[in-house]
């Protein structure tokens, strides 16, 4: 039996973080809002600053605004009057070469006079300054007894922290927290060790969080290096040992005879790309095999997805299996379905719609056809993988912007059949470092080519305070029968008050245009929704010709009409997500332009952003210069985007160690596949260190 449960020798790490020495309920929820709720939690809060606390001179030498460590004598205090509280705690001190007065604001007499009493001796360290011609230090950052002297004139890391923890409080929990580590057992190469000459586990932790100045705080420092590859080692692993599972599963050979994808290709307006081509036929050399595919579509803006992903549904049903195709909003899912439906049908294979608005009869009825099989294809929402839902023999199951769901509700659709084929699907090109870190070596296929007919889209930037300009230009495109899209500003802490700022764009441009502005937000049902982007597009009145909405339209909306796309704050948005808005644009037989308004306060990252997307419309391209400008977290979002949650490794400065740990975690399973030796024992320990234990079940006789 593999072994299942976490080895003792992490038990103390697994403890909660009241166990520590001065750690009670108070500071433990300061703690886990900050860290996380267990020790281990803090071991992974690495440092991200330091202060020098080692210049000690007399003070006739102390450099003014210079951290330094003074041993001084207390002489005297001086308590402000009760009636007065604006008047500072002062606190005279010497040293045989001069005088600084320590000031406290709002100082407690009592604890004051406690840990400074007069005659005797203190070290202190802060910042002093000259003011009125006299040394003085506000609020000294620590007030020691000599005999602590090696502990306070150190190089001191500074953490990051949250309200209600100081750095002293916090320093000093982390290292209760690295005093219950253990000198754990190499699960590293030696090879490598010896060639990086990195530190064991233990003393490279040790090191991290005690750096010597700023160069040990950089994420290329040895320690930091051997931390970050342990990670990518245990998240390499338990990916491959879960993707090896899962290609052991026994799949089914799928092919068809070609004569529906024949008669959809034949009824085509245009004709396909060469990337589309070589996506079909990669995608049914695996459908082919006896094992299950898991093959990721990666296509940018309007690259033509949904037509490969149906050529793939029409395989399974011309094999006489069924396919269901899930997106992640109603909007997307009724999108696909538009053009899926006409052509499914031309080639005579029946085509339901399924989300959760149906209900009663209808739902009835669809779910039948599906039960027996005389319905082959279905698109819809979340409603797919309901426990009621049964498949009378389901082949394949395409996930479009797969990222938007959990990895437990893509396996949840795949296992309403027998070895189901998986195709997900992607219009935010992912870049190749993040490819392996979140999949590792999944099987992919690019649409690197526009669409034939696929209109250029010009886009500008310019200030906030050109909104008239911008207001003029609508009414311009308006006035040649054009539809625009103003996208509000995204405030990250709260969708209320991006609501708040599209109700109010909203109703600004309502009194200018009249009646012709409609508004789509977070906080509106589905139906709401819908209703309004009906009238966007042309299917209902009375018309929408401008839709003031926030980012929910990001993903799928297809309104050929529309010409125009305004974004307010664009500096706010991720590069990936601003070229997803520009795709809404563009789609029908005229030319569009994107106006990116920026605000006051937009730094240089936040021009990088908008200069790249002026200068290309490149998906792949754009996705790499996010991961570059942004941060491996911020490009695919959540947790629930599938990337792992790394504590220690950043992609940017460690996405060389990548390929390195992926090519180590396939040399160790197929030479230990149980992780039954010395070193795979070792390496268990490594999985459950990084909670990646789950995949340990995975192991398998050699």
């Amino acid at each position: 039996m593999p072994q299942r449960t976490r080895p003792e020798i992490l038990f103390p790490l697994f403890a909660p973080v009241t166990v520590l020495k001065g750690v009670g309920s108070r500071i433990g929820a300061h703690i886990e809002r900050l860290a996380g709720s267990q020790i281990i939690d803090l071991l992974w809060h690495l440092p991200v600053g330091v202060i020098d606390r080692r210049y000690s001179p007399n003070l006739v030498d102390l450099e003014p605004g210079r951290v330094a460590t003074l041993e001084l004598t207390v002489v005297k205090h001086h308590a402000p009057p009760t009636k007065n509280r604006r008047v500072p705690y002062r606190i005279d001190c010497r040293d045989k070469t001069g005088e600084i007065t320590l000031i406290y604001f709002h100082g407690r007499s009592d604890y004051l006079l406690s840990v400074l009493p007069a005659g005797e001796t203190r070290l202190i360290s802060g910042t002093a300054e000259v003011y009125d011609g006299k040394l003085q230090m506000t609020h000294p950052d620590i007030v020691a007894n000599l005999d602590e002297r090696e502990s306070v004139m150190r190089v001191q890391p500074v953490y990051a922290l949250t309200e209600g923890l100081s750095q002293n409080v916090l320093g000093k929990v982390i290292a209760g927290a690295i005093d219950r580590t253990s000198n754990l057992p190499e699960w590293l190469d030696p090879a490598l060790v010896a060639k990086r000459e990195w530190k064991p586990w233990q003393a490279a932790l040790v090191s991290a969080h005690a750096p010597d100045g700023p160069l040990t705080l950089d994420p290329a420092a040895p320690a930091r290096m051997r931390l970050a590859y342990d990670e990518l080692l245990a998240s390499q692993l338990a990916i491959m040992l879960v993707r090896s599972h899962v290609r052991r599963q026994a799949g089914r050979a799928i092919e068809g005879d070609g004569r529906l994808r024949s008669r959809v290709l034949s009824v085509l307006p245009f004709r396909l790309t060469d990337s589309q081509n070589t996506a079909i036929d990669e995608i049914s050399v695996d459908m082919a095999a006896d094992s299950r595919m898991l093959r990721l579509l990666q296509g940018d803006v309007g690259s033509g997805k949904t037509i490969v992903a149906l050529v793939a549904m029409l395989t399974a049903v011309e094999a006489g299996g069924q396919a269901a195709l899930m997106a992640p909003t109603e909007i997307l899912a009724q999108q696909h379905y538009a053009t899926i439906a006409p052509l499914a049908e031309a080639a005579g294979v029946p085509c339901v719609l399924l989300t959760g608005r149906y209900k009663g009869k209808a739902r009835t009825t669809i779910l039948a056809g599906l039960a027996n099989g005389s319905t082959p294809i279905v698109v819809g929402t979340h409603a797919l993988f309901q426990d009621d839902i049964a498949f009378d023999d389901l082949a394949i199951v395409v996930v479009d912007e797969q990222h938007r769901f959990g990895v437990h509700q893509r396996l949840l659709l795949a296992e309403k059949g027998s070895a189901v084929d998986v195709l997900l699907m992607t219009a935010t090109p992912i870049p190749r470092t993040l490819m392996l870190a979140a999949y590792g070596d999944l099987d992919e296929s690019q649409l690197r080519e526009k669409p034939a007919g696929r209109k250029p889209v010009t886009t500008t930037t310019a200030s906030i305070d050109r909104l008239n300009d911008a207001i003029a230009g609508v009414q311009r495109h308006l006035d040649s029968g054009g539809k625009v899209f103003w996208v509000c500003p995204l405030v990250e802490e709260s969708e209320a008050i991006d609501v708040a700022a599209a109700t109010a764009r909203h109703s600004a441009l309502n009194q200018r245009f009249g009646g012709r502005v409609g508004l789509v937000h977070g906080k509106m049902s589905g139906k709401e929704k819908d209703e309004v982007m009906s009238r966007f597009a042309g299917g209902a009145e009375p018309a929408v010709d401008i839709l003031v909405a926030t980012t929910v339209i990001e993903v799928g909306v297809d309104v050929p009409d529309a010409t125009v796309m305004v974004i307010e704050h664009a500096e706010r948005f991720g590069l990936a997500q601003l070229h997803q808005l520009r795709g809404r644009i563009g789609r029908g037989d005229r030319v569009g332009t994107c106006l990116l308004l920026y605000g006051h306060d937009i730094g240089a990252t936040g021009r990088e952003r908008l200069r790249v997307l002026r200068d290309t419309d490149d998906g792949f391209q754009i996705a790499e210069q996010d991961l570059r400008l942004r941060g491996a977290g911020d490009v695919l979002g959540t947790r629930q985007s599938g990337l792992p949650d790394f504590r220690v490794v950043d992609l940017n400065a460690h996405g060389e160690l990548l390929a390195v740990a992926r090519d180590d975690a396939q040399l160790i399973l197929a030479r230990d596949p149980a992780l039954k030796t010395a070193r795979g024992q070792a390496l268990r320990t490594l999985l459950y260190l990084f909670e990646r234990d789950a995949a340990i079940r995975f192991t398998r006789a050699g």
